[in-house]
């Protein structure tokens, strides 16, 4: 039996890995925000038999002291944890400020992966076989880190803020096995393509328009985390796995150099204090 965290587990890919280990006999606690959608899959798990291995927590990712909370409250659920699955995305209309000053995008894609990620290290180092499983962007170059701006306050456009998450969450993984030398966890960049993995954060009219596209072009959800069942069932060799579907990525791109992922860490470790 193994113990996973599902961040953003409650639809989409996330609630899809969460569903599978739960149906593979393992303890899955999974975080959201929405409580109708998490008493949805503590019903489902029900259903499976498996209510007595999965738990909910709500909380709100963008949020630094909410990201702690979550931290505190899987330590006392757990003394180990195999996995560690970050999932959790949403599509911000227009420039949204954290409470902790962030853009909310990167608070979400970055900050909370960030934080789950390094808090939650020495639990992961005690499981069998540990793994972080990042679903993002990874293999895409387009977009950059605006380095003398994060929170786009000069020029903010919804598209430029998703693609700055992605890359900022591509140089996390990179940076994770330098931060935890000698560690054993894994951290996996993965790029699943194009999936119907719902709309909910969507205002109209792109919900109808990315809900027509998924129909027609999108991978349903069962088919896109068959490669990371895979991956984490049998790994491969290395800390950082960087792959879009089932193939590997090419790690010298530039979307993955070492020395942007240390200067974005170096930027934001203060966090972690």
């Amino acid at each position: 039996m193994g113990t996973y965290v599902v961040a953003g587990g409650t639809t989409g890919m996330g609630r899809g890995l969460a569903l599978h280990h739960l149906r593979a006999g393992d303890r899955v606690t999974v975080v959201g925000s929405d409580p109708g959608r998490g008493r949805a899959l503590l019903a489902e798990a029900e259903r499976l038999g498996a209510g007595e291995r999965a738990a909910f927590v709500r909380a709100d990712l963008t949020s630094v002291a909410e990201n702690r909370r979550v931290i505190e409250e899987v330590r006392a659920r757990h003394d180990a944890l195999d996995g560690l699955i970050l999932t959790a995305i949403r599509h911000f209309g227009s420039r949204t400020l954290t409470p902790d000053g962030y853009e909310a995008t990167f608070a979400l894609y970055y900050v909370s992966r960030l934080l789950l990620s390094h808090g939650l290290t020495d639990l992961l180092e005690k499981g069998d076989q540990p793994m972080i499983v990042n679903v993002c962007g990874v293999g895409v170059t387009k977009g950059r880190i605006h380095w003398d701006d994060l929170s786009l306050g000069h020029d903010y456009g919804g598209i430029k803020a998703m693609l700055q998450g992605g890359r900022a969450t591509d140089l996390l993984g990179v940076a994770y096995p330098d931060v935890h030398p000698g560690g054993r966890t894994r951290f996996l960049l993965h790029h699943p393509g194009f999936t119907d993995s719902g709309t909910g954060s969507l205002s109209q009219p792109a919900r109808t328009l990315v809900r027509l596209l998924a129909k027609v072009a999108g991978q349903p959800v069962e088919k896109a985390i068959e490669p990371i069942i895979a991956l984490m069932a049998d790994p491969p060799a290395g800390r950082l796995l960087a792959y879009d579907r089932r193939t590997p990525v090419d790690p010298s791109i530039p979307t993955l150099d070492p020395a942007a992922a240390r200067r974005l860490y170096d930027l934001t470790r203060h966090l972690l204090d």
